[in-house]
């Protein structure tokens, strides 16, 4: 027997919550997934989530949202944190910041922990502990009271997610990349029972800069002049991964992509 973890990849925008509503229950029962986890920084309009969205994609199946380094971009967010058990800030935020960094839950008789990570590299507004420090002390900890420990780092590079992999392995039953909205193709199991993979994709368009129009980036890029994003709806797909933990071992046994195209360009 095992328990089936669908890892979707970055929400982003309008596109990414049409597939999450119309496509995501669906694959939750033709899979046997038994919990979604998905990472939520782009739901709003590609940067942050706000309050109601998090409320639509949770009804929509989505058990477990987690945030980076625009977590609190959405006022009404920032007091949600504190009043909802779905939404896992950064871990390694200051324990003052509003909402949690873990979330524990039982599943088929199994203590599990997701705990949600962000990494140190490139994100200088933030203020964060070392996330490898944490990994080493408190994660450490959760093994001797957890049965099952999920992670979700979200970092910049792709050294900062492998190095979290390797340092975890045996210890989490999967270590899941998060941030470059670019599925890769290094999904594997390590040699201590870890399924790892670098960066899980995004929910959204595909044919796009990161879920936005190429048009509006290049111009931003080339003319040095603050364009507001705008969203694109070309080749919409909803990517993830499904981590397959075996329940005596408590280790994952399997972990495949998940790359499914959503049928119509809008709503």
């Amino acid at each position: 027997m095992s328990i089936r973890v669908l890892f979707l990849g970055e929400i982003v925008g309008r596109p990414g919550t049409t597939v999450i509503k119309k496509m995501l229950k669906d694959v939750v029962k033709t899979q046997n997934i038994d919990l979604v986890i998905a990472n939520g920084e782009g739901v709003t309009n590609g940067y942050g989530i706000g309050k109601n969205h998090s409320i639509m994609i949770h009804k929509a199946g989505v058990d477990i949202i987690t945030g980076g380094e625009k977590m609190y971009y959405k006022i009404d967010m920032v007091d949600f944190l504190d009043k909802n058990t779905f939404i896992l800030r950064p871990f390694n935020y200051p324990v003052t910041n509003p909402g949690k960094g873990i979330k524990y839950l039982t599943l088929k008789d199994k203590k599990i922990a997701v705990v949600n990570l962000l990494g140190n590299s490139d994100f200088p507004r933030t203020h964060l502990s070392n996330a490898f420090m944490i990994a080493n002390t408190f994660i450490d900890k959760l093994t001797t009271e957890q049965d099952i420990i999920l992670v979700q780092f979200h970092a910049s590079t792709t050294a900062e997610k492998n190095t979290m992999g390797y340092l975890l392995n045996g210890k989490a039953a999967a270590v899941i990349g998060t941030h470059c909205k670019a599925i890769t193709s290094d999904q594997r199991i390590l040699d201590k029972g870890t399924a790892y993979i670098t960066d899980n994709g995004m929910v959204g368009s595909t044919l796009s800069v990161g879920g936005f129009k190429s048009e509006t980036e290049i111009r931003k890029f080339t003319h040095a002049i603050p364009l507001r994003s705008e969203e694109s709806w070309e080749r919409l797909q909803m990517q993830g991964v499904i981590v397959e933990i075996d329940e005596e071992s408590n280790k994952a046994t399997n972990i495949e992509s998940l790359i499914l195209d959503y049928k119509e360009d809008k709503e």
